[in-house]
């Protein structure tokens, strides 16, 4: 796992459901502010709520992305990313987390 950039603030996150099926956290993302690097523990599809662009850092290379508000994507478990607030406004999402495996 890279070394966190410390110079960037944290991202700010709000659990709104947590039980043994899921997770649903809010992320509101002040410019320049990032998540911390971290690695997916389970299955998640991001929603975004508003439109804008995010740095995806995955070790390797940091990649821009476009995200349009309400256009949802999925990741697999073990994703492991830092991602950065490359908007000029602030950027949020609702991650939701499946914390059981699919039947």
């Amino acid at each position: 796992m890279p070394t966190p950039d410390k110079t960037r603030p944290p991202a700010q996150s709000t659990v709104q459901v947590e039980n043994d099926r899921v997770r649903v956290t809010e992320w509101r993302f002040p410019i320049g502010t990032a998540t911390g690097w971290h690695r997916h523990g389970f299955d998640y599809v991001v929603v975004p709520m508003t439109t804008g662009t995010l740095a995806i850092d995955d070790g390797k290379e940091i990649k821009k992305v476009e995200l349009t508000a309400g256009r949802s994507y999925f990741r697999p478990i073990g994703v492991e990313h830092d991602v950065i607030n490359a908007s000029a406004h602030e950027f949020v999402f609702v991650e939701v987390e499946f914390k059981t495996p699919a039947r």
